[in-house]
């Protein structure tokens, strides 16, 4: 009953280029402020006491039990299964990432665009609202994953901060000029082609406890959920509005909207019988399709559909528009990269846990505890946090022409 990669695999491919990189930085950084983890019983093993300084940036120390915390919301309880050479290599690509965070805080401060504490308490309530839990739940989540009131604004400050940063860093960014845009789709049309397909909302009712926000924990529990929504949809309820406040599922940040699919990209992950009924022309625009789909309760309006791949031209509703944005987000994408990777160079960073590895290399085991001989594969691959920390100083994956091409594909698909 576990839904894990196909379907998300789709989602992120569909909506590739949706968010900005001040987006990806600003969720990256509250991940620790939500993620709905177990804190399971791994401390500060090999390393010390969790207290000391793990590193310091420019005279400011980054405790190890900051490492700790983050550690234990990304492995959600499974730290306890990974060997002390992993739990080492997580701990120091987390302190990577917390240490340009640091850096880039510090500029945020420099520049003054730190917030006042009034946008700080603005912005956590409406985390707090915005994650479907009750009061007692949100401090409850709050407690299990070991953050506080003040750890959880601190978060908050800092990913404020930087935003209002790349934000004015960035602002200097002129729009394209026409040619350049004319430019750019004569020189990739093949990239301008709405596929067969659909563009979908969702509703997600997850029986598990994901820690998404969801408020139920078993099948039934999801079932009757499902039903309410169903009678709530029927009665003329908007669909985006309730997606917003009671789906399960991160896609409620957008309301639902999965954006537009092809009909390769649904044979993907999508069960046969859905992708029929939502290409069918007898299933009309607007329809609503529930079904149980990898674990979970879905509720999809079919939102628009194509029946035939579709050539797209700079005529084309929406997409001259699109061409422009894609080269903005490009060139910020690319000038906020730069911007972090000079603020790292001119910044005094002493990473004290990196020279403990290196004076006591033999130390670390690879041995994982016996306990871990039939527990599931380990929650914090090295892959996986190393993506946070690219998340966290603003840089992202499609930055070449290429990506550019492939976004403004997707872009003009929806």
């Amino acid at each position: 009953m576990r839904l894990k990669a196909e379907f998300e695999g789709v989602k992120a491919t569909v909506q590739n280029y949706r968010l900005t990189i001040l987006t990806v930085l600003i969720t990256a950084l509250f991940t620790m402020l939500l993620s709905g983890c177990n804190t399971g019983s791994g401390g500060p093993t090999a390393t010390g006491d969790s207290g000391e300084s793990a590193a310091a940036v420019n005279g400011k120390a980054i405790r190890l039990e900051e490492i700790e915390r983050v550690l234990k919301q990304q492995a959600q309880g499974q730290e306890t299964n990974l060997s002390p050479l992993e739990l080492a290599q997580a701990r120091l690509q987390i302190l990577e990432n917390l240490i340009q965070q640091e850096v880039m805080f510090q500029k945020a401060e420099k520049e003054g665009t730190v917030p006042t504490e009034e946008e700080v308490t603005a912005e956590f309530n409406k985390r707090k609202t915005g994650s479907g839990l009750s009061s007692e739940q949100f401090d409850a989540k709050m407690k299990e994953s070991g953050e506080t009131d003040a750890s959880a604004r601190e978060v908050i400050k800092k990913g404020l901060a930087i935003q209002k940063l790349v934000d004015k860093i960035t602002g200097k960014i002129e729009p394209p000029k026409d040619k350049e845009i004319e430019d750019f789709y004569n020189g990739n049309k093949a990239a301008f082609v709405k596929k067969k397909g659909v563009k979908l909302g969702a509703i997600v009712i997850d029986p598990s406890n994901s820690g998404q926000g969801d408020t139920t924990t078993n099948e039934q529990e999801a079932v009757l959920r499902g039903n309410e929504i169903i009678k709530q949809l029927q009665q003329g309820v908007d669909f985006a509005a309730i997606a917003s406040e009671k789906s399960e599922d991160q896609s409620r940040l957008q309301r639902g909207d999965l954006g537009y699919i092809s009909e390769e990209e649904m044979r993907q992950s999508f069960p046969p019988q859905v992708i029929a009924t939502l290409m069918d022309p007898k299933f009309q625009v607007g329809q609503i399709l529930p079904t149980p789909m990898q674990g979970k309760f879905y509720i999809f309006k079919l939102q628009e559909r194509s029946m035939a791949d579709e050539n797209l031209t700079l005529e084309s509703p929406g997409i001259r528009q699109q061409v422009a944005d894609s080269l903005i987000n490009a060139r910020k994408q690319l000038l906020s990269q730069s911007y972090a990777a000079i603020a790292m160079n001119e910044a005094k960073v002493e990473n004290h846990l990196a020279k403990k590895v290196v004076e006591n290399p033999n130390e670390l085991s690879g041995a994982r505890p016996a306990s871990a001989a039939t527990a599931a594969t380990p929650a914090v691959p090295a892959n996986t946090a190393a993506a946070n920390t690219n998340a966290n100083t603003g840089s992202t994956a499609n930055t070449n022409a290429g990506a550019n091409s492939r976004s403004a594909n997707a872009n003009a698909a929806r």
